[in-house]
């Protein structure tokens, strides 16, 4: 391989950042509104939104990355291998992300086809932009610490997009559909999918392709998939992968119906006055008077800027103690503010924010770490084998987060619907929800979405590259790239 400049420069790093503020735009709307969107919106049954949400998740999961991963691997062009997927899926990305959350005027089984043709577009366009997005980040430099830095970078614009998803759109929504919330859903998407296509272009043009294969180096699809059979490190990414994702689509999916079913409405309404009447005193009177859609707002922003704060606590930890081992402390202790929802009422509002706080800042250091991990389990590989092969690596990856993003949505819909939720799409909206579909959605904000995340847990114990590790294979690899 080539020697590679290890110093990245702020402007290169802020360019790649952008990518994924442009992908979690629609990564978050999806995962915070996609179940919600479907039964109480769009208007599925709980079972019919389940199947689409899992069947073209899974077929995306599983056939859509690998094939994405081998052909950008294999993609030679004077862009590189993973910039120019990022150049020519910009603009289609945009514009399905808008069709996918356009409610047609089409009979029920019309807008069942419509919305299974829409969400299958939507994950291949997804994939085909951010896997070699992600891929990016382990050819930008060979340097883990900047890795590290380039990982903060990125997920600091992450949270940006998910502050502006999970706090601000449900009362833009409301407000730009004039309580039409279909009509408000397309418009404020119109927007976000003119804006993610920009963002998008400014990564590709930023950024630069350093780390480059060996000419001589030739693999084939089956040996590259050999490969990983064999890395044991990558299998538990995989699996920790899934398993992340579950949790974050189960409970991030839920808070929606949780604020507007089972919080006391009064007792939120009192708890948020003085903060809604200090930003309305700012000039900052965002929420109207819907005490459900600004609680779910502010309860989300609260997570949020909390998570911003553990992202920059993320690196220097991860630089001392080694990603493993922060990684996975860092992801107990928040699932433990995960548990604690079950045992809240409705009314104990105050308890449900601290605990979301706390939840935030624990989660937050874990988040550059997981794509950093993947990177160097890409360089694990590379030093095991003497063979490159990033895309395929963080298609494994993308294949973990598009399953957990699939099994965690259908579990919302699914889970509902088996206790009994009305969905109020359909004529309920003053209906009262049964006792059993109030406890089913207290357990999709609890006990749930703990499981998967101390199954992670457990499964760190078995990953081996550790601090140690990490800086042997990196000055290994240093070694090998000079001569």
């Amino acid at each position: 391989m080539k020697p590679d400049s290890n110093r990245i420069s702020v402007k290169e790093k802020v360019g790649y950042a952008l990518g994924d503020l442009s992908a979690n735009l629609v990564f978050q709307t999806i995962l915070t509104y996609l179940a919600y969107f479907y039964t109480d919106i769009y208007g599925l049954k709980t079972g019919d939104a389940s199947l689409v949400i899992f069947t073209v998740g899974t077929v995306a999961a599983f056939l859509f990355n690998p094939l994405i991963g081998a052909l950008a691997d294999r993609t030679h062009s004077k862009w590189g291998k993973f910039r120019p997927w990022i150049l020519f899926t910009a603009v289609p990305l945009g514009v399905v992300a808008l069709l996918a959350f356009t409610t047609p005027d089409f009979s029920y089984k019309g807008k069942l086809i419509y919305a299974s043709v829409t969400y299958t577009l939507l994950l291949l366009l997804y994939a085909a932009n951010n896997l070699p997005y992600a891929a990016l980040s382990g050819v930008i430099t060979g340097s883990m610490q900047e890795r590290n830095s380039i990982s903060a970078y990125r997920f600091v614009a992450v949270m940006f997009a998910q502050f502006f998803v999970q706090v601000f759109m449900l009362p833009i929504i409301q407000a730009a559909g004039g309580g039409d919330k279909a009509a408000g859903i397309e418009t404020v998407m119109t927007y976000l999918a003119i804006i993610g296509t920009l963002m998008l272009l400014a990564t590709f043009v930023a950024t630069k392709e350093r780390i480059v294969p060996k000419p001589e180096q030739r693999s084939s699809f089956l040996q590259d998939i050999k490969d990983l059979s064999k890395n044991r490190p990558w299998v538990i990414m995989l699996l920790l992968t899934t398993l992340v994702f579950v949790t974050l689509a189960m409970k991030g999916g839920s808070y929606v119906y949780y604020f507007e079913n089972f919080v006391d409405q009064p007792h939120l309404a009192s708890f948020l006055a003085p903060i809604l009447d200090a930003l309305s005193a700012a000039g900052m009177d965002f929420f109207g008077d819907n005490a459900a859609a600004a609680g779910f707002g502010l309860f989300n922003a609260g997570g949020i800027i909390f998570m911003m704060v553990g992202i920059g606590f993320s690196k220097k930890l991860a630089d001392r103690y080694g990603k493993r081992d922060v990684f996975a402390l860092a992801l107990f202790v928040s699932t433990l503010f995960i548990i604690v929802f079950y045992f809240f009422g409705p009314k104990d509002v105050a308890y449900m924010f601290l605990a979301q706080v706390l939840h935030g800042f624990s989660y937050g250091v874990t988040i550059p770490l997981l794509w950093a991990m993947i990177a160097d389990v890409a360089d694990y590989s590379e030093w095991r084998n003497d063979r490159r092969a990033t895309a395929i690596i963080f298609s494994a990856m993308m294949i973990g987060l598009k399953l957990g993003l699939s099994i965690g949505g259908a579990l919302v819909t699914y889970i509902l619907g088996a206790h009994g939720y009305l969905a109020k799409v359909v004529g309920n909206t003053a209906a009262q929800q049964p006792q059993s579909a109030l406890q089913g959605i207290k357990l999709l904000v609890s006990l749930y979405p703990a499981v998967p995340f101390l199954l992670g847990i457990g499964l760190l114990f078995f990953y081996v590259i550790n601090k140690d590790m990490e800086n042997t294979i990196e000055n290994d690899l240093k070694t090998r790239r000079k001569n």
